[in-house]
């Protein structure tokens, strides 16, 4: 449905989007993941209309969007602040986008009958489609019954529901939603966190969805963009992205374990923390990464060795660190100044 082709943006004269290509798919929640200053906002600013971008296009079902103004586009936005009317009532926040499609809808009219706009809001009171829509809007994000109540007075995670269900009133052909939990705490964003997945998939609404947090893009996704330096470094689901990191720079932003760089050498890999016999497809003197999963075993046999500095117990297993920095997870607790050896799983990927 929407489709990206080669988006290019500089901003100070230094490239911030470099040749920026994908797709979104009818129903499919896009995330795009990445650091601050990796593009991500800038992205989506540009999807909405209110950018525009040096070179490449935006194409919704074919059609290019290049002129076509945000409010024209009937895309959702919904921001991290929220951006909330703190004067209007939660009910006259839902109904902000219903009312101007609206005076839209009437103002063609006007132009082409020539008639005189007459709404019965004009008389302190809404059209009951408006009223229904509204209603069933707040009932999606369970917030029916807050209708009449101050945006002011509600909780964050409240207000967080109210401008989900502004920027869903409209029935927008594509939701966007930059960084929407960034300002809640641990606790609610875990609890919002499936909500909003099931949101999203009962209404059937596509939605491109931008965090700079691994954990919300895992759980919210259906697809992953992963962005680095103004370019796609992988994209795929989140067992695949999980699975088979692109890159050892992927691999360390996900946190999938230990990444350390080494030298191809004999059919093995030299690293500052030992060697490492592998099944390569790399040439004799090339520099690659290495993963090391943290998921691991006490072995006599062990790849890795090290002496304890660090354990934290971790529900049902131990987040033991070693001298060198490397981290496992282990089912029992090792004791801190102990040696000990790790059978690991390690996977060779290119440097980045």
């Amino acid at each position: 449905m929407l489709e990206l082709i080669n988006l290019t943006k500089t901003y100070e004269n230094k490239p911030l989007l470099r040749g920026i290509s994908f797709t979104v798919q009818p129903g499919e929640t896009v995330c795009l993941l990445g650091a601050s200053g990796s593009g991500k906002s800038t992205l989506l600013r540009i999807i909405a209309g209110l950018e525009m971008p040096e070179a490449g296009d935006v194409r919704w079902e074919g059609r290019s969007l290049a002129g076509v103004p945000t409010h024209q586009r009937r895309f959702g936005l919904m921001f991290q602040d929220y951006a909330l009317f703190p004067h209007l009532s939660v009910f006259e926040n839902v109904a902000f986008g219903l009312k101007m499609q609206n005076k839209e809808r009437v103002g063609r009219l006007i132009k082409l009958t020539g008639a005189r706009q007459q709404t019965s809001e004009a008389n302190g009171s809404w059209p009951g489609s408006m009223q229904e829509r509204v209603a069933a809007s707040l009932a999606l994000v369970k917030m029916t019954g807050f209708e009449r109540r101050r945006v002011t007075e509600l909780s964050g995670g409240e207000q967080q529901r109210v401008a989900m269900a502004r920027a869903l009133a409209p029935n927008p052909r594509l939701l966007m939603l930059d960084e929407p939990l960034g300002a809640l705490d641990r606790a609610l964003k875990e609890s919002l966190l499936d909500e909003l997945r099931h949101i999203l998939h009962q209404t059937g609404i596509p939605a491109i969805y931008v965090t700079h947090d691994q954990e919300e893009a895992f759980t919210v996704a259906d697809r992953i963009i992963l962005l680095h330096d103004g370019q796609v470094a992988q994209a795929g689901t989140p067992p695949e992205v999980f699975a088979k990191p692109a890159s050892g720079w992927v691999a360390s932003f996900l946190g999938l374990g230990n990444v350390v760089e080494g030298q191809v050498k004999a059919g093995a890999v030299e690293t500052p923390c030992g060697r490492f016999q592998l099944k390569l497809d790399w040439p004799a003197g090339e520099t690659v990464s290495l993963l090391v999963r943290p998921q691991a075993e006490i072995s006599a046999s062990g790849e890795v060795t090290g002496r304890v500095t660090d354990v934290v117990f971790r529900g049902d297993q131990f987040r033991v660190e070693l001298e060198n920095g490397w981290y496992f997870y282990l089912p029992g607790a090792p004791r801190l100044g102990e040696t000990i050896k790790l059978k690991v799983n390690v996977e060779c990927l290119p440097s980045w």
